[in-house]
């Protein structure tokens, strides 16, 4: 019982002490441990309000980066069927130069095959017309040979052939 005793009522000396030291050690706290312990949460509150801002200030930057990066892209799209169309336009036009070309060949070359075929037309007919004159001459010949024995028949005839032959025929 005397133990029970001591603790529910305690004597007024270690009431004085036990107050004295907690005032004491208050006062310790307060001057060597309450104002680190402040500064440092005051530092970790700066720290986080600045980490939050540097967050914020990233966030923007990284919407304007995303903004510009849309902007680039939609300017490069842009730019890309500029550039498509631009070489359609040239595919076409030389596709159109070389069927051009193509085509003025192919006439030259007709007409070339033209030229030389009236060329040769001409050639042959008048080879056949030579052909047909030395014919004619040779069986000409042979019949008057047999048909004309006397001279004056000879010059007779030879000057009507003369005046009938048209000279101005090609």
């Amino acid at each position: 019982m005397i133990l029970a005793n001591s603790l529910a009522t305690p004597a007024i000396g270690t009431i004085f002490w036990t107050t004295l030291i907690f005032g004491l050690l208050l006062v310790l706290l307060r001057v060597f441990a309450w104002k680190p312990i402040l500064a440092a949460v005051k530092a970790r509150e700066d720290s986080i309000k600045s980490s939050l801002e540097a967050a914020d200030d990233a966030r923007r930057d990284m919407e304007r980066l995303m903004a510009d990066n849309e902007a680039i892209m939609k300017e490069a799209r842009a730019e890309r069927d500029i550039l498509m169309k631009e070489a359609r336009d040239v595919r076409d036009k030389m596709i159109g130069e070389a069927k051009n070309q193509a085509k003025t060949e192919a006439d030259r070359i007709v007409e070339k095959a033209r030229t030389g075929i009236k060329k040769e037309k001409q050639t042959a007919i008048t080879e056949i017309r030579d052909y047909v004159a030395e014919l004619s001459i040779e069986i000409a010949g042979k019949i008057l040979k047999e048909n004309l024995k006397g001279l004056p028949e000879q010059e007779k005839l030879i000057n009507n052939l003369l005046d009938d032959i048209d000279l101005t025929r090609n």
